[in-house]
């Protein structure tokens, strides 16, 4: 029992002085944290003023520049707000001379219109005495010519209608030789500039093609057994095919450019295969229809890169190619086409004109003769015009392919290029074949209508009917009435034939003094 007492005594005594313990390390804890939170109140107020006092100073420096920039702007201002009185001022000063200028010019032409006044006042009646004058003079003159008035009006003013024609004629012969002689220059260096650069060799198409073959054994073959092949050919293309003694070729004749070549293709094909019977012919033939669509577009898309154009729309691309097949006058229309474009093309750059748009009307101007006539009716620049719009070409290019024949009034001067480039081309020495008894004929009527004036001695057609030259008596016709003379056979020409192009009439008076010694 005792020693329980005394444990448990010395427990309490234990947890006494525990406990003691623990509430003074409790205190000294307690102070520590309380001086440490201290000290960091200390140090915030201390960085909060510091802190502080940076942003007031920072706050009086932008004010301090703000301030500053208000009164440089204020300044600035002030001074713009003085030159501009300044500058009223003078406007003012300078409104007021002015207007005083002008009080001044209505005061002088004031009394000026006073004295015209007067002075027309003065002029009437002189006038008035001058008609009495003339009155009593032309009594007179009525007495001593045996003449009226009106019949002596008349005589003056025949003479004076003449008269005044003489010099009209001659002013007029003289205004237009010189316009003539700027507009011929100009026109000159623009068309020889076009011509030059687009200079190319003429072949007029034929009627036939050449195909190459590899040995003269193979033209047994191409005739077949009791010539069954050869038939059989001619009926599936419809062109003609003659073997004669030429080495080693055949030839295909036929006026349809595109049935023959579709018919050269074949030929080609079945020379190279050298499998020649009628169903072989039937079917190379009809895979080379099929193939040529792609080559018509080929063709069209080269014709494109010819002439420098794009954007084109296919189906009209697709006609394009079809013009390599389709000829006028022997003249291949797809080689023309682009011939026409490219000289339209160079003019229209010399005159300042849409360039890429006058190739392009040159290009598409006899985009019509593509067609099928067979299954359209109309001439081939109305059908260029109904196909060119349909696929929505520029109203320019529409008129130009409608008007390239004149057959419609021109919207745009790249019309009138495309006319004058059409007939460059056509008209080209080689380019056409034509008829000579057509082209004899047509020089007997440029001569004949020539000497059909009076006073012309003789009259030549040269330069392949491009040029009318006309002697004249110098008796009968002087220099005016040449100048007059020219005109009207020009006149005569162009109302009575047709013809290419354009024919030059030159009338040449000529005056000889001759003696002996």
């Amino acid at each position: 029992m005792v020693t329980f007492g005394i444990v448990a005594l010395l427990l309490i005594i234990a947890f006494s002085f525990g406990w003691m313990l623990n509430s003074w390390l409790g205190r000294n804890s307690l102070n520590a944290v309380k001086k440490k939170s201290q000290e960091i109140l200390e140090n915030a107020k201390y960085e909060a003023e510091n802190e502080k006092k940076e942003k007031l100073l920072e706050a009086e420096e932008e004010i301090f520049q703000l301030k500053q920039h208000l009164e440089e702007e204020f300044e600035s201002k002030k001074k713009t707000l003085q030159r501009l009185e300044s500058e009223l001022a003078n406007r003012e000063n300078n409104l007021d001379r002015k207007v005083d200028l002008i009080h001044k010019k209505e005061r002088e032409l004031f009394l000026q219109e006073r004295e015209l006044k007067n002075k027309e006042n003065q002029l009437n009646i002189k006038q008035e005495k001058l008609e009495q004058l003339f009155d009593e003079q032309n009594k007179k003159l009525e007495t001593i010519a045996g003449l009226t008035r009106e019949e002596a009006k008349k005589l003056l003013m025949d003479n004076l209608i003449e008269n005044a024609k003489k010099e009209a004629a001659g002013l007029v012969y003289k205004i237009i030789d010189e316009a003539q002689k700027d507009a011929q220059t100009k026109a000159k260096d623009v068309i020889i500039s076009a011509m030059q650069q687009t200079a190319s060799d003429h072949a007029i198409e034929s009627t036939v093609s050449i195909v190459t073959l590899p040995n003269d054994e193979m033209k047994g073959r191409i005739i077949g057994r009791e010539g069954r092949n050869i038939r059989a050919f001619e009926i599936v293309t419809g062109i003609d095919v003659i073997v004669d003694d030429t080495p080693e070729a055949v030839i295909l004749s036929g006026y349809d450019p595109y049935r023959r070549e579709l018919a050269r293709i074949t030929m080609e094909k079945l020379v190279n295969d050298g499998r020649i019977h009628p169903g072989r012919i039937e079917e190379t033939y009809e895979k080379t229809v099929q193939e040529m669509d792609e080559y018509l577009r080929e063709l069209g898309e080269q014709a494109l890169m010819d002439v420098g154009l794009h954007g084109l729309h296919p189906e009209l691309i697709y006609l394009l190619g079809k013009l390599r097949f389709r000829t006028s006058y022997g003249q291949n229309v797809l080689q023309h086409c682009k011939e026409v474009a490219m000289i339209s093309g160079i003019m229209a750059a010399e005159l300042g004109l849409d360039e890429q748009l006058a190739r392009r009307a040159g290009l598409l101007h006899d985009i019509g003769r593509a067609l099928d006539r067979r299954n359209v009716e109309g001439d081939h620049a109305q059908l260029g015009y109904d196909i060119a719009k349909k696929f929505g070409e520029n109203p320019i290019v529409l008129n130009a392919i409608a008007g390239h024949h004149a057959s419609v009034d021109p919207i745009s001067p790249i019309t009138v290029l495309i006319q004058i480039a059409n007939e460059i081309s056509r008209s080209r020495p080689g380019a056409r074949r034509e008829v000579i008894e057509n082209f004899v004929s047509r020089m007997h009527t440029f001569e004949d209508i020539a000497m059909s004036f009076e006073g012309v001695k003789a009259a030549y057609a040269i330069q392949a009917g491009k040029e009318v030259r006309i002697i004249v008596d110098h008796e009968k016709v002087d220099d005016i009435a040449s100048f007059q003379l020219s005109n009207e056979i020009v006149k005569k020409i162009q109302n009575d034939t047709d013809y290419p192009g354009q024919v030059k009439v030159v009338v040449i008076r000529e005056f000889r003094a001759l003696d002996f010694a």
